[in-house]
C-alpha cells in the first residue's frame, strides 16, 4: 500500500492502516483524531463505495467535536488481508453478516476504543451498521441507517420469496427481467463491468448517475409486495433487461459532457479515485456481500436473532430522490415501526438520490449531528 499515491483527501482526513484488524490490514479514513478523548463515530461505505465516499461528512463531524473513521470495508480498496474467489467457499464465509460485525469490533479494538458513539451505515454498509447495533449493542450505542432499510433480522416464518422463485417470476414478466443482486451474484458480473466498453470510468458515472438525482427519472414510492409484478415498476439498474449486464443496463442514461462538467458532488477528478482503485482490486470483493446475502444458509444463521429489535437510539436518512428506500418492499415501513426500538427519525433530503452523503454533504453532516447529540443526551 505504501506504493500506491495518496487520495487526494481534504485538509484534516489522514489515511493509515491498521494491522490485526479480524485477519485485515485495514485501511481507515480518520478525521478529529487529535484528542482521543473525542466520541468516535464509525462510518462504514456500500457497493461500488470506498471509505473515500466519506470525505465530505468527515470534517464537519470532526469540526463538532468527535473523532471520525471510515474504513475500507473487507473486499474494498486499500484494506489488505481478503480474497475474493468465486469458487473458495470460505472466502464467501468471510463477507457473511457477523464476520462483518466482528470486522468491527477488532477495528475498534485497534483504535482503542471500547465502544463506538455511533456506527453509521450506507448502502450495503447500512445492514452491517444495523447487525453491529443489534448483536453488540454495548460497543455500537447507537445507529443511523442510510439510503438501506433494515427490516430486522429474518424471521422463523419465511414469508419472503426464495431467490429462485423472485427470479423466476421476473424472468416470467411480459418483459423479462433480473433482479441486480441476482445478477451480481453471477459468476461473470464482475467481468462485465470491470471490463465495459465504455471502460470502468464512463461505467461508474453512468451507474453512480442513474442512481442519483441528477438523473431525471428517479420517482420513488412504496413498492406493492415482493414479487416479480411488484417489483416491476422499479428503474433498470435494480430490475435489469434479463440477458443484459449493468455495464450494458447504464451505457444509454450516461450523462452528457455538459453534465459532468455540472456535477459538484462528483467532479471527474473524484470519480478517478473510484476508477483507480477497483481498476486495482477489482469489484468481486464487493460482490461476495451480495453472493453470501443470497445464501440460504448464511441467510439462516440470521435467524439466530429473530424477533429481536434494536434497542439503541436510531435514525434513517436517505435521498428523496432515491429507489433504495423502497426497493424491498415494506422494509421501510417495518423499520420505524418494529426494527428501531428508539427510532430518532426517518429523513428524505431533496436534491439527493441514493449517494445521498456526497450529494448533500451539509443537510447529512447537519442531521448526523443532530442526532449522535440526540442519542448522547439519552
Amino acid at each position: 500500500m505504501s506504493a500506491l499515491p495518496p487520495l487526494p483527501l481534504p485538509a484534516g482526513i489522514r489515511s493509515r492502516q491498521l494491522a490485526g484488524v479480524n485477519g485485515l490490514a485495514m485501511h481507515v479514513l480518520e478525521a478529529g483524531f487529535d484528542a482521543p478523548a473525542r466520541p468516535l463515530l464509525l462510518l462504514l461505505h456500500g457497493f461500488p463505495e470506498l471509505a473515500y465516499s466519506w470525505r465530505r461528512v468527515m470534517p464537519a463531524l470532526a469540526a463538532a467535536g468527535y473523532h471520525v473513521a471510515a474504513p475500507d470495508q473487507r473486499g474494498y480498496g486499500r484494506t489488505t488481508g481478503w480474497t475474493a474467489d468465486y469458487d473458495d467457499a470460505a472466502d464467501l464465509d468471510a463477507v457473511h453478516l457477523f464476520n462483518l460485525v466482528r470486522d468491527q469490533l477488532a477495528l475498534l479494538h485497534a483504535l482503542g476504543r471500547p465502544h463506538a458513539h455511533a456506527v453509521i451505515g450506507h448502502d450495503f454498509g447500512s445492514p452491517v451498521a444495523a447487525w453491529c447495533a443489534l448483536v453488540r449493542p454495548d460497543a455500537f450505542r447507537a445507529v443511523v441507517l442510510m439510503s438501506a432499510p433494515f427490516a430486522g433480522p429474518p424471521s422463523w416464518q419465511g414469508h419472503s420469496l426464495g431467490p429462485e422463485v423472485l427470479d423466476a417470476e421476473l424472468a416470467a414478466l411480459p418483459r423479462p427481467r433480473r433482479h441486480y443482486q441476482h445478477h451480481y451474484a453471477t459468476r461473470g458480473a464482475a467481468a462485465e463491468m470491470e471490463r465495459a466498453p465504455q471502460g470502468l470510468h464512463a461505467f461508474l458515472r453512468a451507474y453512480y448517475h442513474m442512481k442519483s438525482a441528477d438523473w431525471p427519472h428517479n420517482d420513488p414510492h412504496p413498492l406493492a409486495a415482493m414479487t416479480g409484478e411488484g417489483l416491476a415498476p422499479l428503474p433498470p439498474y435494480y430490475v435489469m433487461a434479463r440477458g443484459r449486464g449493468m455495464a450494458e443496463t447504464v451505457a444509454p442514461h450516461a450523462p452528457t459532457p455538459a453534465q459532468v462538467a455540472a456535477c459538484r458532488w462528483l467532479p471527474d477528478d473524484e470519480l478517478a479515485v473510484y476508477a483507480s482503485e477497483f481498476t486495482r482490486t477489482g469489484l468481486q470483493g464487493g460482490l461476495q456481500w451480495y453472493r453470501s446475502a443470497l445464501d440460504p444458509g448464511h441467510r439462516g444463521q440470521l435467524r439466530l436473532f429473530a424477533g429481536r429489535r434494536i434497542e439503541v437510539p436510531g435514525c434513517f436518512i436517505a435521498g428523496r430522490q432515491d429507489w433504495g428506500v423502497h426497493q424491498v418492499p415494506g422494509a421501510f415501513e417495518a423499520m420505524a415501526g418494529h426494527a428501531l426500538a428508539d427510532c430518532r427519525g426517518s429523513h428524505l433530503i431533496d436534491g439527493a438520490g441514493h449517494w445521498v452523503q456526497q450529494e448533500q454533504a451539509d443537510t447529512v453532516s447537519r442531521l448526523l449531528l443532530d442526532f449522535v447529540r440526540s442519542a448522547a443526551a439519552a
